[in-house]
């Protein structure tokens, strides 16, 4: 394992860091020479952009050429990124800008970066002027008799070709906008009419509402868009416009994002314990976590709305107008005890000045956590929402301990089998797959790695003891990816218990590790300003395989026992982007199967029959597959037609939501050891009982649970 941490510090990638710092320098005297000072931010851009080409060219698993191909991709990914649903930039902006099309890989290169700038302007420019163009079609009534169509797939759109093109286009778009709005305020008219002091109003004035609310609604978002789209916040997509071809999760992280990202692999952070929420384009206080600085201070309540943050005595920054994770970007702060001045406006209109420190702040949510369900048998539940690691804290959580603390509770609670749940996990600490995987087989490889033109390297859980040895189901679905991926596979392949869910999880084989772009030894930059972050790149060096020599990517891994899955008919796994690395396969590793393996063909065959005849499944699949072929479908702006289709589509949901819940709801509860802990606050009791509930009624945990059940019957009239 400690192979894969130390890669960029291995022999194979000093080249990198050295032609790293070389471009580093390079821009260092040509900035020199064209007497460009780093506080220019093009020749930061500059920097940026070369030092990315470089770690590309010469760190990628797979690299991509970067030659004018390469440069046409780029041009097209970055327009249609800035502008997604084709609605701001013509077509003819596009024709203009083509003289720039096989120019990007120049300038990544070292040429002067111009491409970057024109495409920006031009789009900033048609942002405002899209901007005013929405609102005129608010001065009157819309018309919901007449038959159009607005396409919503931007796959199956193309850019305005003219300006009358472009403001026809916004017409409908603020019609559909309007139209739904309206059908909503019928059918809320509707469910209340018959409530005392309810007031019925006309269709009229119901239309009139819908436009003035829409009308607010594009303020705000042209607000929160022309805010949030600076220009190196574009730059960012242009770089991430360049990495993502290379392969989608090799990524460009500023610096704040970078944190962020840190943030969410380590389940803590620093800030002031407050959860935040949009209200009518408002940043409000949704709740405070016990015992963080917000709620310490007791300065901060429900619903007070946050109109500035400052960054100690710096000038406060207006967030009106903000996502919230914007908000949620300048409030977070990367030191324990750094101060964070927030503006607010009481519930009562006052408007106040709060000083906080920011404090470490745990995200239990994304931490381990377990359960009894009873039944015919007892069985052991763990909800692991992602594979974390604290790497910045000798004593930070790590999901591998954490699990291990679970199965111990479970073990001692007397349990007849454990659940592992990885649906919605998309990974994390490759080190921690391989011991948590250990604690339920002996010692053994688990996955199997490979970095760019070496031979694979074989990961092994060197410890002979099992944690848990008894009947194991492991729960995914289309969204489990990466380190859940490995895990699953593994238990798969040693046939070590079953593994449950949709047709296949995410497909995700790659690793990644995060580089930065300003190597220590750029310190030794003649220029006169120290050393500046410029942000790192996560960069795919390396794919791993099954043990059984497989790989992961692309096809992921196909459970033992499929269950239809609700959100099958989205597309959104790994195979279905085109920039996707190749699935392909390597020589087995040496292993042996589990010896008391579960996985026994006439059992899987039994639970597969009883699937079959399971009326619940069989009509949960036919739904999904109906909204599979509606999903490509373009929209009608003609009140009854639009009626009719949210009606399918409403009726559809309501069925599979159905379908997914149970009737009767499993006895699901707390470990005892757990108790104390949760009892400890109002929030953590209220977390808890809507976990519970969740899980309560998931038809997809009651059929785990029914396998497990047969798997347990059968090992015990085998023994």
């Amino acid at each position: 394992m400690q192979k894969i941490a130390d890669f960029v510090m291995s022999k194979k990638f000093i080249p990198v860091i050295v032609v790293l710092t070389g471009a580093s320098l390079f821009f260092t005297f040509k900035s020199l020479g064209s007497n460009e000072n780093d506080d220019n931010p093009k020749a930061r851009h500059a920097r940026i952009l070369r030092n990315v080409g470089v770690l590309l060219e010469e760190g990628h698993y797979s690299p991509k050429k970067i030659d004018d191909n390469f440069s046409k991709s780029v041009f097209k990914k970055f327009t249609e990124e800035l502008d997604n649903d084709k609605s701001i930039l013509l077509q003819t902006d596009l024709d203009g800008l083509k003289k720039y099309e096989q120019s990007i890989d120049d300038e990544i290169h070292g040429k002067d970066l111009v491409s970057f700038y024109a495409i920006n302007d031009l789009y900033l420019k048609r942002l405002s002027e899209a901007s005013q163009i929405y609102s005129r079609f608010f001065n009157k009534p819309f018309d919901f008799t007449k038959d159009e169509f607005l396409q919503m797939d931007p796959e199956k759109t193309t850019f305005p070709k003219t300006e009358s093109d472009r403001q026809d286009l916004w017409r409908k778009k603020m019609k559909y906008a309007v139209l739904s709005k309206f059908v909503d305020l019928q059918e809320e008219r509707e469910k209340n009419k018959d409530k005392k002091d309810f007031v019925l109003k006309a269709d009229s004035t119901l239309e009139r509402e819908a436009r003035d609310q829409i009308k607010r609604q594009m303020e705000r978002y042209f607000k929160t868009k022309q805010n949030k789209e600076t220009a190196d916040e574009n730059f960012s997509t242009f770089i991430n416009s360049i990495t993502s071809l290379m392969d989608p999760h090799t990524n460009y992280f500023p610096p704040v994002d970078l944190r962020s990202f840190n943030e969410s692999m380590s389940g803590r952070f620093f800030g002031i314990g407050a959860q935040l929420k949009e209200d009518d384009g408002k940043i409000k206080i949704a709740s405070l976590v016990s015992g963080g600085p917000a709620w310490k201070s007791g300065e901060l309540k429900e619903n007070d709305e946050i109109i500035k943050v400052a960054q100690g005595i710096q000038e406060p920054v207006d967030v009106t107008g903000y996502a919230v994770p914007e908000a949620v970007r300048l409030i977070r702060g990367s030191e324990k005890g750094s101060e964070v001045r927030l503006t607010i406006r009481r519930v009562d209109g006052t408007i106040k000045v709060v000083v906080l420190l920011r404090d470490d702040i745990k995200l239990e949510d994304t931490f381990a956590k377990s359960a009894i369900i009873n039944g015919q048998h007892k069985i052991g539940y763990i909800y692991l929402p992602e594979f974390y690691a604290d790497f910045e804290r000798p004593n930070g959580a790590r999901c591998a301990a954490d699990v291990a603390k679970e199965v111990e509770k479970l073990k001692a609670e007397k349990v007849d089998g454990i659940i592992l749940d990885l649906r919605g996990n998309g990974g994390g600490s490759l080190y921690d797959v391989v011991q948590m995987a250990g604690l339920f087989i002996p010692s053994g490889p688990i996955c199997q790695v490979k970095a760019r033109d070496e031979k694979p390297n074989v990961l092994k859980d060197k410890d002979e003891t099992v944690k848990y040895g008894g009947p194991f189901a492991v729960m995914v679905d289309g969204t489990s990816a990466s380190a859940s991926e490995i895990f699953a596979a593994a238990i798969q392949d040693y046939k070590r218990g079953l593994v449950i869910g949709s047709s296949s999880t995410y497909g995700k084989g790659t690793v990644q590790r995060n580089i930065p772009l300003s190597p220590e030894s750029e310190i030794i930059s003649l220029s006169s300003k120290k050393n500046e972050d410029l942000g790192s790149i996560k960069l795919t060096l390396q794919k791993f395989y099954r043990i059984s020599g497989g790989a992961t990517q692309l096809k992921g891994v196909t459970p033992d026992i499929v269950l239809a899955d609700r959100f099958d008919y989205l597309k959104f796994k790994e195979k279905d982007n085109p920039n996707a690395l190749p699935w392909d396969e390597i020589p087995q590793a040496d292993y042996k199967f589990w010896q008391d393996s579960p996985v026994q063909s006439d059992l899987v065959n039994s639970i597969k029959n009883d699937l079959v005849n399971n009326e619940k499944f069989s009509k949960l699949k036919s739904q999904v597959q109906w909204l599979e072929k509606y999903n490509n479908k373009e929209y009608s702006l003609n009140i009854v037609k639009y009626k009719q289709e949210q009606k399918q589509l409403k009726d559809a949901f309501k069925q599979i939501e159905d379908l997914s819940k149970l009737s009767a709801p499993l006895e699901i509860k707390n470990l005892g050891a757990d108790i104390t802990n949760i009892n400890s606050s109002e929030d953590k009791i209220e977390k808890n009982k809507q976990w519970i509930k969740i899980r309560s009624t998931d038809i997809y945990i009651d059929e785990c649970v029914r396998i497990l059940d047969k798997q347990i019957s059968k090992s015990t009239v085998i023994r």
